[in-house]
């Protein structure tokens, strides 16, 4: 059973990295037209989400690896979301355009990434290695 839960949150970190992985990257790069179908899209953001979506990738496979640092790479991202969410709070004070999904979007990721990094440090904390 174990073993099942391990692969299945390495599966979901997978699914949830390429999936931000490629839609940050598509308002980054401007990929399929996808900038435009965001609206005002505040891109520090989306630079956060992109630098986040590249850590989940690298945590899947350590947490594949069962290495303990994962839980710890995990929390560095969500520590990134949260700077990404000062400065979305920032750049909303300051009369920036927004779009209100992203407020719930920020929020909702960095819940997610808190789970994931509470299974992260439940599936590795009895192993020895670092």
């Amino acid at each position: 059973m174990k073993v099942a839960f391990k692969y299945s949150v390495v599966t979901l970190i997978t699914l949830f990295a390429l999936i931000t992985l490629f839609m940050s990257g598509s308002v980054i790069f401007n990929v399929f037209g996808i900038r435009e179908m965001e609206g005002n899209y505040v891109l520090i953001v989306v630079w956060g989400n992109f630098i986040a979506s590249i850590i989940y990738l690298i945590s899947a496979y350590v947490l594949f690896k069962e290495y303990k640092w994962s839980a710890k790479l995990l929390f560095s991202a969500v520590l990134l979301l949260i700077l990404a969410f000062v400065g979305f709070y920032i750049h909303i004070h300051n009369g920036g355009l927004f779009e209100e999904k992203t407020i719930k979007a920020l929020i909702f990721r960095i819940l997610f990434t808190l789970l994931f990094t509470f299974f992260a440090y439940k599936i590795t904390k009895n192993k020895n290695n670092s």
